[in-house]
Order: C-alpha cells, then structure tokens, then sequence
C-alpha cells in the first residue's frame, strides 16, 4: 500500500479505502475527481467504475485513466444488472440527492454491500451554532452555506439510522470521524460528537 497517497486522500476517503478488499468490483458514486478510484486501482488492484456529473471531475477522471461515466445516479444505476458489484460508494453525495431512499436501494440491488458516508448535522458545534446563532449551521465537514448549489439536505447519523430501520437495510459497520480522528467504536455519543458518519450496508 502507498502511504503516501492514502494520506492525502480525505479522511472519509480513508477509512472507506480500508474496507476494500483486493480484487474487488467496486462502483463509486458522484466519483469526484476520482481520487479513490485511482488509490484503490492501484494498492488494491480493484476493477473500479464511476459515475459523475460534473464535466470537469468527469475530465480528471480520465486523465486518470480511470472507466467513468457522465451523469446523474439515478439514471446510471438503472443500466446496471443486479449483483454486478461487490461494493457500491456513495461518499459525501448523500445530503444532495433528491431521492436518497431509492438510490440506497439501487446501490444494495447493484451490489453485495453499500458503503455510504457524509457529513453530520447532529454534531454538538452544529447544535450549538443553531441554539446560540438561530441561523442553520454548516456541517463541519461540509462548509457549504444554505443557499450555495447543489442544495443540502441536512441529516444526522440517527436520522440515517432510523432511515436503515424503516427500509430493513442492515447496518454492517459504523465508522465515526471527528475531523481527521477515527472515534472510539464503543462510544455511544457518535451524533454529538462525530463530524462525519460512515456506514458499511447489506
């Protein structure tokens, strides 16, 4: 594994590259510029595909030689059959998506597992900033204000997890982040404290 690389990748970025294992067929969704699709191609030797709507990100990943397609998620993962991938990523797209609910049930439909992270509003500066500002906060690990496209959709991690329950979808793991810092998988204060929530799906 290239230490180095890892390290510049973003600390969600991270911790989902850990949960990859070698081999894999993996989907990321809303790729970005494809920094973790490059990372896991090349340390983990994974057959990688993503999906993007940004013309310029779209760019960056093919100079990165990497297999991705323009456009919206919804669209994208109708063309996929079932069972197609190992793993599915959706990593800081969740809060933007106009239909969450069916995009998580076509990532687990694609694919084995669905690994899904994003920014908690749940987290005590953000309750604090609310309480004390009356304004809405800015995530901490998503500094985007209210009016700034594409819009936000605030949740926190017990909303996410309520959401898992009314739609039978197994958690498999939760990994919480406060900032750079992996939080202790014991605790019970990930909403108060964590930036950004982490969740492996099946």
């Amino acid at each position: 594994m290239n230490d180095t690389n890892h390290s510049l990748l973003r600390a969600d970025l991270r911790a989902i590259a850990d949960l990859i294992r070698t081999g894999e067929k993996v989907l990321d969704l809303g790729c970005g510029d494809g920094s973790l699709l490059r990372y896991l191609t090349d340390t983990r030797r994974i057959t990688g595909r993503g999906i993007e709507i940004s013309e310029p990100d779209v760019l960056a990943c093919i100079s990165k030689s990497l297999s991705v397609r323009q456009g919206n998620l919804e669209e994208g993962l109708r063309d996929y059959p079932n069972g197609s991938f190992d793993t599915v990523i959706l990593s800081q797209t969740l809060p933007y998506l106009s239909k969450p609910d069916f995009i998580i049930c076509e990532m687990l439909r694609v694919g084995h597992r669905a690994i899904v992270s994003f920014p908690n509003w749940g987290h005590w500066r953000c309750r604090l900033s609310l309480l004390f500002h009356g304004r809405m906060p800015l995530a901490a690990d998503l500094p985007q204000p209210w009016h700034a496209a594409p819009r936000a959709r605030p949740l926190t991690v017990h909303d996410f997890k309520d959401f898992c329950q009314e739609q039978k979808i197994r958690i498999a793991n939760e990994i919480y982040l406060a900032g750079q810092r992996k939080l202790n998988a014991a605790g019970h204060e990930h909403n108060l404290r964590a930036t950004t929530a982490i969740f492996e799906l099946m």
